[in-house]
């Protein structure tokens, strides 16, 4: 007898076996105990969560010639049909490659009889939004008045591509995502089934790399006892098969990225690559561990919901005191933005490269939350005394040398001087005041420079028209006064003016963000 995968060996008979879908469930069970079972259902949800299997026992449910408490009895003959799937009572069609009007005008035409055997002919139509337009509309008399003992089930993962004539003419169940939990009880069960030893952590692993759907994590199961079969599956081996990261290699190359490391994470890089881990996967997974790094700084109950070991969580807690929270969400997007990029991509390697080093480099970006990180980079440099890089043209050509910038006397107290008292605190404040502002506000603020007006005023700055005119005449201004007034314990007047590229790079305005935080020492 041929082999047969885990999720089919496995597929649930009965509403009892149904895992993760218990909203559902009952509901449709009330519905067969007390007789009132629609003509129309859509399913609708993402892959292997259950859409299919729960059809086809409603389909047998409500034909069954003995139900237990609205579920199946799967011992009586109608039940067995069913599940041999030899019953003439449960049409299924896959619209995927049966999507045009002939195909639903032969099932138009077969609803005219009535069941040789049982109360209900079951039309299952699975992935019913690749059908054509005719074919919908061929569809829509006899899906809104079919005969009394016909019933529709319509599955779908994209309900959005569903004309709304179709929605409204049906009962609509929306399948969740199972949970890791749920997912990793269900693959423990059915590991005892089949006499094979798995450590707990392999589990939950595979669980979480199901992403939701149970199908997924069997067929990773399938893989793993297919690959070290006879043996005891451990956390290593998962790791192995499905070319996977482990958590320790993700927390590395976090602390070399947050030093801006490049050498490091190419490195890590390198050793990934020769242990054959796919690359896309690779990507995924550190978004995934940036972003529990990321609940760990923002949230007080992050232990609840961020996946990982007790042993490691610590680890977690002191990695995400080494960056802001706005780092974290730039790193979350250059990544992103990768991983958008990098699935039909020839050369994965080079564009993970190119992303580590922005990460590394937040000189190389030029928004917003880039030049955040710029600030601070240029904060925690100053504060150890590290040497920055100054070239001539000349040098530039032949060679980089570094050149360690004295703090002169003279300079900072000619800095000192030109900032008025009113303004040093929004001078040393600005990147913490620009943060603190609601989005609208903030986006206007981009590529305006802070100055000094009339009367030691704020002088904000513009080179757009628009942008220069929405600040100044709406609610803006008064939003940014609120914020320093709420940072600095006082108030400031603001003014707004526009000013052409020439002017702005006017050597001779003073721009106030560019001493921003900054604590400058003398040095003796």
């Amino acid at each position: 007898m041929s082999y047969t995968a885990l999720y089919r060996k496995f597929r649930p008979t009965e509403f009892e076996d149904v895992k993760g879908q218990e909203h559902i469930v009952r509901t449709l069970r009330n519905q067969i105990r007390a007789g009132r079972i629609g003509h129309a259902f859509l399913f609708c949800g993402t892959r292997g969560t259950g859409k299919t299997t729960i059809a086809k026992i409603l389909a047998k449910a409500v034909n069954c010639e003995h139900p237990i408490d609205g579920s199946p009895c799967n011992t009586c003959a109608t039940c067995k049909a069913i599940n041999e799937q030899t019953s003439m009572n449960v049409i299924e069609m896959d619209a995927a490659s049966n999507n045009g009007v002939d195909n639903i005008r032969e099932i138009v035409e077969d609803v005219q009889y009535s069941p040789a055997q049982g109360k209900y002919k079951v039309y299952i139509i699975d992935e019913v939004h690749m059908l054509s337009t005719g074919a919908f509309n061929a569809l829509l008399k006899t899906l809104e008045e079919p005969p009394e003992y016909v019933i529709f089930i319509l599955a779908t993962t994209e309900a959005h591509k569903i004309p709304i004539t179709i929605l409204s003419r049906c009962q609509r169940y929306d399948f969740r995502r199972i949970t890791i939990d749920v997912i990793a009880d269900r693959l423990k069960e059915l590991l005892e089934k089949e006499n094979v030893q798995a450590e707990e952590k392999a589990i939950r692993f595979i669980a979480k790399a199901g992403d939701g759907s149970m199908r997924d994590a069997l067929s990773l199961l399938d893989r793993c006892i297919a690959f070290y079969l006879g043996e005891e599956l451990t956390y290593d081996k998962v790791l192995e098969v499905l070319g996977a990261v482990d958590t320790d290699i993700f927390s590395a190359l976090f602390q070399y990225v947050a030093e801006g490391n490049v050498s490091g994470c190419m490195e890590i890089l390198e050793e990934l690559i020769t242990r054959g881990r796919e690359l896309t996967q690779v990507v995924m997974d550190f978004i995934w561990y940036l972003r529990n790094l990321l609940l760990v700084k923002t949230s007080k109950q992050a232990r609840e919901v961020v996946d990982v070991s007790s042993e490691h969580f610590p680890v977690m807690e002191k990695e995400a005191e080494m960056v802001e929270a706005d780092t974290l969400m730039r790193y979350i997007r250059v990544l992103s933005e990768l991983s958008n990029q990098i699935r039909y991509a020839t050369q994965k390697r080079v564009l993970i490269e190119v992303a580590l080093i922005k990460l590394c480099k937040p000189a190389m970006e030029t928004n917003y939350d880039s030049i955040l990180d710029r600030i601070r980079v240029l904060e925690r440099q100053m504060e150890n005394g590290v040497v920055v890089a100054q070239q001539t043209p000349a040098q530039n050509i032949q060679s980089k040398q570094e050149v360690k910038v004295e703090k002169e006397p003279k300079t900072i107290e000619k800095l000192q001087k030109a900032i008025p008292e009113e303004l040093q605190g929004v001078a040393k404040n600005w990147d913490r005041i620009c943060a603190n502002m609601p989005s609208s506000s903030r986006a206007l603020l981009v590529g305006a420079i802070p100055s000094v007006g009339e009367g030691n005023s704020l002088l904000l700055l513009f080179d757009d028209d628009v942008r220069c005119s929405m600040f100044d005449n709406g609610e803006h201004k008064q939003e940014l006064k609120d914020v320093i007034e709420k940072q600095l314990q006082k108030e400031v007047e603001i003014n707004v003016r526009c000013m052409d590229k020439q002017n702005r790079d006017d050597a001779d305005i003073l721009d106030l963000s560019k001493f921003s935080k900054m604590e400058i020492e003398i040095e003796e």
